[in-house]
């Protein structure tokens, strides 16, 4: 089923066309990555989405609605540059926030209770927010954005400022977000982080989407046909024999990249190594989707 799905959207700045006929499909209860280069409309579509501005053409279609302001009160948005008042206290402003998204005093405090402590910032309560570092101040504005049970959740950088441990707590919970049947957008240049949590992906450059899909259709598609092959043999094995079918790159004394000249099977490749080597491991190099990203924005340059 899908949840969000953007249909021909327009949007210019002056002479600036920020989005061109862009289209895009999220599934419900999953996460979608949204990708470009700085500049490229990831933006621009977030801020159409929150209703902060609107498309010069073209549609939103939320939960199978038009994209209408009652909405708003489904999405919980963390945006890439924060927005807490500094000299504010911490739980002062949640409660604030909370009460902003339509829930009731006490069932945000309850709730923001239940969050904090599960954070380890209880202690953080009656701070002012200019006391907190960067990271801090990132996780209470991440429990503020899903504390009203928001359908749609919009992620811009969520990690920025944390340091592994705590990224990988964040991670963790946006999972769960995700079982617990949160749609969820996704807006990153981590790529790691993308391969990690992400279901389907776009990939948007010069404010069109030049690439979508499932992640590993699109590793799969973009794929060059090339294997990683490692053995025990003690003897340095020489492979001469089998230039005339494969191209061949020596890693180590143990290991190789191969790449067939003609088609072969997984199976095929196989039969032609083992009477020569004491297989480790056999596996397919597929493409990671940095590099996928990279040879996708020079293409479209």
């Amino acid at each position: 089923m899908i949840f969000l799905e953007a249909k021909n959207i327009v949007k210019d700045y002056a002479e600036h066309r920020a989005l061109d006929k862009l289209n895009l499909r999220v599934e419900k209860g999953s996460i979608y990555g949204l990708l470009g280069p700085n500049g490229a409309g990831k933006t621009s579509l977030i801020r159409i989405i929150n209703q902060i501005t609107a498309p010069d053409s073209g549609e939103i279609i939320f939960n199978n609605e038009k994209l209408k302001p009652k909405h708003i009160q489904q999405i919980g948005y963390l945006p890439e540059e924060r927005g807490l008042y500094k000299k504010m206290k911490v739980g002062e402003q949640a409660l604030y926030l909370a009460q902003l998204k339509g829930m009731n005093y006490f069932d945000a405090k309850k709730k923001l209770k239940y969050w904090f402590e599960k954070f380890e910032i209880i202690s953080w309560w009656d701070k002012k927010v200019e006391e907190l570092s960067k990271g801090m101040q990132q996780k209470i504005q991440f429990v503020i954005t899903i504390l009203h049970d928001p359908k749609l959740l919009i992620f811009d950088e969520p990690f920025s400022g944390f340091d592994p441990v705590n990224a990988n707590l964040l991670k963790e919970e946006i999972l769960n977000l995700r079982n617990n049947g949160a749609t969820i957008l996704f807006s990153t240049h981590n790529m790691s982080s993308v391969e990690e949590i992400c279901d389907n992906i776009s990939l948007i450059n010069k404010s069109k989407n030049i690439l979508d899909g499932r992640i590993s259709d699109i590793k799969n598609k973009f794929k060059k046909n090339k294997y990683e092959i490692s053995f025990t043999n003690k003897d340095n094995i020489e492979f001469d024999f089998l230039l005339n079918q494969y191209n061949i790159e020596r890693i180590s004394k143990d290991k190789i990249i191969i790449n067939p000249i003609v088609e072969k099977t997984k199976n095929q490749i196989i039969l032609d190594f083992i009477d020569h080597i004491e297989f480790s491991s056999f596996r397919e190099i597929l493409p990671s989707i940095n590099d996928i990203f990279i040879d996708m924005v020079s293409q479209t340059k």
